[in-house]
């Protein structure tokens, strides 16, 4: 009679520009296992395929690997910008885009359109049923929609022509980011437009208001 051992390989894997050191995964696969895999990019911009099944794919999975414009870039964004639309406006006092909105008005020179196809006036403005509707082609789409609505979002930036989507704070499909980039749209995802607004110009106060001081701080250029 003859018996057979299994073996089991156990690899330590430290992958460059991911948060994430693995140690003692079990790399062994079936055969129809090894025929799943998947191809995730790294922040380096380096990719791998890897067992979709496998403990380094999911924790890899979990990862942020898309960055987004960085600081003066969004400056950019911001200083060239002359209209912002707001998807997902509402007439709520209580909801944080009625919150944003306030703020454009009250703080900023930028033309400032709200996009809410259940809403006739938000904050003293029309609301538009969609970006469609808007009398002209805004430099900004502010978003407040769910994760999940963002890619239908982003396909109705691209068919209005707008250069930039800006998704509010606390809203993150890294999919459909990456899905926006391909299109030629500048992307900026869980970053709140008012904050980074107010940082910028020297007036983000504890509460997030405006405080109306003149800062001595140097101004980013």
């Amino acid at each position: 009679m003859s018996t057979s051992t299994s073996s089991v390989t156990v690899v330590d894997a430290t992958v460059t520009g991911v948060d994430a050191t693995v140690t003692g995964v079990d790399a062994t696969a079936t055969e129809t296992d090894q025929d799943a895999t998947e191809t995730v990019r790294l922040t380096n911009g380096l990719t791998c395929s890897l067992p979709a099944d496998s403990p380094l794919a999911k924790l890899l999975r979990s990862q942020r690997t898309w960055a987004g414009p960085d600081a003066k870039a969004r400056l950019k964004l911001l200083r060239e910008a002359k209209s912002v639309a707001i998807v997902g406006a509402s007439p709520n006092p209580a909801r944080s885009s009625y919150f944003v909105g306030t703020y454009l008005q009250q703080s900023s020179d930028f033309t400032i359109y709200f996009v809410n196809p259940n809403a006739t006036e938000i904050l003293g403005q029309p609301a538009y049923p969609d970006l469609a509707s808007l009398p002209e082609v805004p430099d900004i789409v502010d978003v407040f929609r769910k994760a999940s609505d963002i890619p239908q979002v982003i396909d109705e930036v691209v068919a209005i022509g707008a250069p930039t989507v800006w998704v509010q704070l606390g809203i993150w499909n890294q999919e459909a980011a990456e899905y926006g980039e391909s299109k030629g749209l500048n992307v900026v995802m869980d970053r709140c437009i008012k904050v980074e607004h107010a940082r910028f110009h020297g007036g983000l106060h504890l509460l997030g208001f405006d405080t109306g001081q003149i800062t001595a701080r140097k101004t980013l250029r």
